[in-house]
């Protein structure tokens, strides 16, 4: 009921800036209700509303085949075993294909990249084809702007920002890795960039979710850190690991250590890993300093992403202002 409650008086709801959502994301949203819930928290919705015949005709639209070619051979990839995608035939292929080529016509500089195959597909086991597009274009655009482009400036530079995180919250590991020359876009690219689809028991990645939607990159951050500690937080599992290759076995085979996790306890430690969005803005100006120095030419500017629901309602407002003044600027142009 406090969801449906929430969905209902929305927007009042965050102009009272309550920690509501906050509380009920944490507790985890239910199933029935992800659909509703996530495309407003990423602001998909609004995003919808303000589009509404955008995604039938990017759906419509002949597209361009060689984008074509390449998602028709990444379908089958993802979720194998899930019922929704075991045939080319069936309805999660087939839904896979139409929101992703859709996404190559809204972005043609863009494209696809294979990263985004199992995001979309987490997406459309939870919701229909329409909110699945909007709510990868939110992610792509607002929460994880240069993880999909051709250059992966986003990864590369959240990877900078993940190490400094874990030389802080755990530096026995983080100094192993370091003596071993091992860093995180070794291991880590994949659990960012497919928002750990691929690494987390399925009832657990839905929860990770909930909190990613609710507060942004920083949720990805906090669950490498728990990662990183299943991995290499003990010594005896450190000593295991004598070199690079060891090392990174170790936290490649991730998925077999929090299988059997109950997901209420990895969603606890996962909230209580110190990193604050105060931190982390702090963090993420001192590296864009560095950026700037080692790629003057490049227009990557991670500082002004969405860290969460209320970041994207204000954008949306800010955006909406702007329209209105516009419109009357406008209007008074034309009387006079």
């Amino acid at each position: 009921m406090k969801w449906i409650s929430l969905i209902k008086h929305w927007d009042q709801v965050l102009e009272r800036k309550t920690s509501k959502i906050k509380t009920q994301c944490q507790k985890g949203i239910p199933a029935s209700l992800r659909a509703k819930c996530w495309p407003l928290l990423c602001g998909a919705t609004h995003r919808k509303e303000k589009n509404k015949d955008l995604y039938k005709a990017l759906e419509l639209a002949p597209g361009q085949q060689s984008w074509i070619d390449v998602i028709k051979r990444d379908t089958d990839r993802q979720f194998p075993f899930h019922e929704m995608f075991q045939s080319k035939e069936s309805h999660g292929q087939q839904g896979l294909l139409r929101v992703l080529k859709a996404y190559t016509e809204f972005q043609p500089e863009e494209g696809y990249c294979q990263a985004q195959g199992p995001v979309a597909a987490v997406l459309l086991m939870n919701m229909p084809l329409e909110e699945a597009f909007w709510c990868l274009v939110q992610i792509s655009e607002l929460y994880l702007p240069g993880y999909y482009s051709t250059l992966l400036e986003g990864v590369l530079f959240d990877a900078a920002i993940l190490s400094s995180v874990l030389k802080r919250t755990c530096p026995a590991a983080h100094k192993h890795m370091e003596s071993q020359g091992v860093e995180p876009l070794m291991f880590a690219t994949d659990w960012l960039m497919c928002l750990y689809s691929r690494h987390l028991p399925f009832n657990t990645l839905l929860r990770v979710w909930d909190l990613f939607f609710c507060y942004g990159v920083r949720v990805l951050f906090q669950v490498a850190v728990v990662l990183v500690r299943r991995c290499l937080g003990e010594a005896r599992q450190r000593k295991e690991c004598e070199g690079q290759m060891e090392t990174l076995e170790q936290l490649r085979a991730v998925r077999g250590r929090v299988q059997h996790e109950h997901a209420d306890s990895f969603i606890q430690e996962v909230c209580s890993v110190p990193l604050s969005l105060d931190d982390l803005q702090k963090q993420t100006d001192k590296e864009f300093e560095k950026w700037r120095k080692e790629r003057p030419g490049s227009t990557f500017d991670p500082r002004f992403r969405c860290h969460g629901y209320y970041m994207v309602w204000e954008k949306e407002r800010e955006h909406e202002k702007e329209q209105n003044k516009k419109e009357k600027q406008s209007a008074n142009l034309s009387v006079s």
